[in-house]
């Protein structure tokens, strides 16, 4: 057990360490030789978690898309508003999620592997159907659509804040939703609704272990 635990570590120690490497040189640049100098294995060691640059990058992209620290809530739709707020807590501190949006943004690697742009906008879609369905939503809200856009959006804003030093993800998001929402929640439920930049902060904070949950989880 104490092997297999030792394993699992290492596999994500080099997970972290390739995921700043695609982060400060982009896919292509990247080199198992670079990254062999960053962590504490043999050519061979590190063969036996990754035998390519590709497997190591389609798994970080494995680990993009994460529910860690979303909670069931009264409104769905403050659960859509709170995956976008974790997310754009976690990813600037999160290198595995930083380098799974820099390959999904990259022409050779989204060329290579796709991105998990169409699982993020399902499991956004989701929730608009549950929101709509309980009434929270204005009639003529197209759920795919608007998953789809918010998406678009969300990323979009994430690439603009990266250079512009006086904005922080959380606040632009924040803000993001202040615009978005009035067109798709009803009157009741958009008084109801926390889109603060702070909200995600207190929801890790608060968060149960046993909670965390990814996307396949029942």
């Amino acid at each position: 057990m104490a092997k297999q635990e030792r394993a699992i570590r290492t596999r994500r120690s080099v997970l972290v360490a390739a995921s700043e490497l695609f982060n400060e040189v982009g896919y292509e640049a990247a080199t198992i030789g670079a990254l062999l100098e960053r962590v504490e294995l043999t050519r061979g060691g590190l063969y036996f978690h990754f035998a390519t640059k590709e497997q190591l990058a389609r798994a970080v992209l494995d680990e993009a898309v994460t529910l860690e620290g979303l909670q069931p809530q009264a409104y769905k739709l403050q659960e859509w508003v709170d995956i976008a707020l974790l997310l754009a807590h976690r990813v600037p501190r999160e290198p595995l999620l930083q380098a799974s949006v820099r390959l999904s943004v990259d022409p050779l690697s989204r060329g290579l592997f796709g991105t998990r742009w169409p699982d993020w906008v399902t499991v956004g879609q989701r929730l608009l159907d549950e929101a709509k369905e309980k009434g929270e939503l204005l009639p003529h809200v197209d759920t795919a659509e608007t998953s789809r856009l918010l998406v678009g959006a969300w990323t979009g804003v994430l690439l603009i804040t990266e250079v512009m030093p006086d904005c922080t993800l959380p606040e632009e998001i924040s803000s993001l939703y202040e615009l978005i929402l009035p067109s798709v929640a009803t009157s009741g439920v958009l008084a109801r609704l926390d889109t603060s930049p702070y909200r995600a902060e207190r929801l890790l904070a608060a968060m149960d272990p046993s909670a965390v949950h990814g996307v396949g989880a029942e």
